[in-house]
């Protein structure tokens, strides 16, 4: 996967995901079709609706924490190439700060890693954040805090 996969994610999230309920929601092929219209090459849909149906699988086994508040994360060889300082440190943050817990860090880094690139930066990492934490039940709060941080940065890049 390259990071067209991660561009296909994010024009999903930002097109088709959303706290409105729609009832007309269209289907895959629609979806696809549109992908396709758009200049999203068909191997990295399919690589990114993979993505997203992990997503979705993760969601039904959950992550078993012993010992929260005496446990710390530590990272595979694998993770350290793809995550950076920056990275790690900023998903510490969002631990300590409690938007994250250590499930949802988990399943951060469960599908960082399954993005299969050599490294992402840290406003990739924000929008995959944002992916988990909006299909998590119960997340809400946490969701609304990371959206909030992200579009925050964004406007100030603006001005």
């Amino acid at each position: 996967m390259k990071e067209d996969v991660l561009d296909v994610l994010m024009y999903l999230f930002q097109n088709y995901m959303s706290d409105d309920e729609d009832s007309n929601s269209p289907d895959r092929e629609s979806v696809e079709t549109e992908l396709l219209e758009a200049g999203f090459p068909s191997a990295e849909i399919n690589q990114a609706f993979d993505w997203l149906d992990g997503l979705a699988a993760r969601q039904e086994t959950p992550v078993i924490v012993l010992n929260e508040e005496r446990s710390f994360r530590v990272f595979t060889p694998q993770e350290l190439v793809r995550l950076d300082v920056q990275e790690r440190g900023f998903l510490l943050f969002l631990e300590q700060a409690g938007v994250l817990s250590s499930e949802t860090r988990e399943l951060v880094i469960d599908r960082v890693m399954a993005l299969e690139t050599d490294e992402i930066d840290l406003t990739q990492l924000k929008w995959i954040i944002l992916m988990v934490l909006f299909n998590q039940p119960g997340q809400e709060e946490a969701y609304a805090w990371m959206e909030d941080l992200m579009f925050e940065d964004i406007a100030g890049y603006l001005h």
